[in-house]
């Protein structure tokens, strides 16, 4: 049996590390001039309002581009580049418009004839992935030739490493993402990611590690400078060895484990050939999870400051991305409303989320995040008091009331100010620090 190939080569020169990339491997060899390409890159997280920490989260324009010119050598010039990036507000076309403006994507137009899309500007196809459900998943994407799919080197908090197979959940719309977080014991997040690729007719993947990022996948992550490129037409071989550059055995990430069985291959990487830099040399240990205290109710930051009187369990992997939004906001929010208390407990307090989590008998009062939560236990027998954070997302005049009524008073411009420049504070981190460059993210 001949093995899929995997290439991995060190970032060094703008254009010639790609194109040694993709040469070790023949990645665009097959490809027909007259192919129609999707180009899929990951834009996680995008805020036109201020600046935040891109390494590590959004795939560089510099890879993007680098690709772009290696299909137009090859006579190739139907190209699309498409991402569906998460927002707020379901009818948000200014976001997308912004990060393609910023990241340069309509330089491409300019320079190459690339079509940049808005995913959620565009028909979704209704399809049977095998999931329970049918998917509404991207047309454009679905009548390519060749998906080019770019993710970024990195790990998530859920499904423990985003890459290949992760990154074309931003071709599905927003009803299926949520449904993707699924609670059903066999088909869940895990399973339902494994099974996105197998309607596409072709998929390369190149991961672009230029950046690499632990505990992510968002702005709240920490990057790391590692020059990674890493290439393969299998994107199972790719993301395994990804996993292993990311210092995680592909057997601990369930969504691999799941595609490995439907395909009946090893994961100990003994079908793969890797060419170009050796794996071990390159690999490191990045950490994926948030630490919970041992009973899982509270986050470790939290019980080292001492928190009391309050519960917040840790999500699962049902907890879809528009309430995982605010679950950062909301932890600050008690972090900084614990520390004005001066050790004043909390009132028995209860934070539930996601489309699993019950109330634990004894609290006094249960706060129930976003509509799932509400959904499944509004009428609960172990709730004293219900304060519900309604709506998908959650509403933040709602966020607002509850911490009202455990004695949290919220200015009402807070959620605007971070919406429009909390991320900022985020960049300090990076500040001084010249191996994080802002160029690697525009087109020249």
């Amino acid at each position: 049996m001949s093995k899929s190939k995997v290439s991995i080569v060190k970032y060094e020169k703008p254009l010639e590390s790609v194109r040694k990339l993709v040469e070790l491997v023949n990645l665009f060899d097959e490809i027909p001039k007259d192919a129609k390409i999707f180009i899929k890159p990951n834009i996680v997280y995008w805020n036109r309002f201020s600046n935040f920490p891109k390494w590590g989260v959004i795939t560089s324009s510099r890879v993007i581009e680098d690709v772009v010119v290696l299909l137009k050598e090859r006579g190739i010039d139907d190209i699309s580049i498409g991402e569906g990036i998460v927002t707020a507000d379901i009818k948000d076309t200014e976001t997308a418009a912004d990060a393609f403006k910023k990241l340069g994507y309509n330089l491409l137009k300019e320079r190459y004839g690339v079509k940049p899309i808005n995913t959620f500007e565009h028909p979704f196809e209704k399809i049977d992935l095998g999931t329970g459900f049918k998917v509404n998943f991207s047309s454009v994407a679905l009548a390519a030739d060749v998906v080019i799919d770019i993710p970024v080197l990195k790990t998530h908090s859920q499904a423990v490493v985003t890459l290949g197979f992760k990154n074309l959940k931003g071709l599905i719309n927003y009803a299926s993402r949520k449904k993707f977080h699924s609670d059903d014991p066999v088909k869940d997040l895990h399973y339902n990611v494994a099974q996105l690729p197998n309607k596409l007719k072709k998929v390369l993947t190149i991961i672009d590690g230029i950046y690499t990022l632990e505990r992510g996948p968002a702005i709240d992550g920490k990057a790391h400078r590692k020059n990674i490129l890493v290439a393969s037409a299998d994107i199972l071989s790719v993301d395994m060895v990804g996993s292993k550059l990311l210092g995680i055995e592909p057997d601990d990430v369930p969504h691999l484990v799941q595609a490995a069985k439907d395909r009946k291959r090893p994961m100990d990487l003994s079908d793969v050939e890797i060419v170009g830099e050796k794996l071990d040399d390159l690999a490191s240990h990045h950490e994926w999870d948030f630490i919970y205290n041992d009973a899982g109710d509270l986050p470790l930051p939290l019980e080292r400051i001492g928190v009391k009187g309050l519960k917040y369990h840790k999500y699962d992997s049902s907890l879809c991305t528009y309430c995982s939004g605010i679950n950062g906001t909301l932890l600050l929010i008690i972090k900084g409303a614990w520390q004005s208390r001066k050790g004043k407990p909390f009132d028995n307090v209860e934070f539930l989320n996601g489309k699993l989590m019950e109330p634990t008998p004894g609290m006094n009062k249960t706060i129930l995040i976003g509509q799932c939560q509400y959904n499944k236990n509004k009428d609960h027998p172990n709730i004293k008091e219900m304060i519900p954070i309604k709506g998908c997302p959650p509403s933040m005049d709602d966020v607002r009331h509850a911490f009202s009524q455990i004695g949290i008073e919220l200015p009402a411009s807070m959620f605007q100010n971070i919406t429009k420049g909390g991320a900022g504070f985020l960049m300090a981190k990076y500040k001084g620090r010249p191996e994080f460059e802002e160029s690697l993210f525009q087109i020249e």
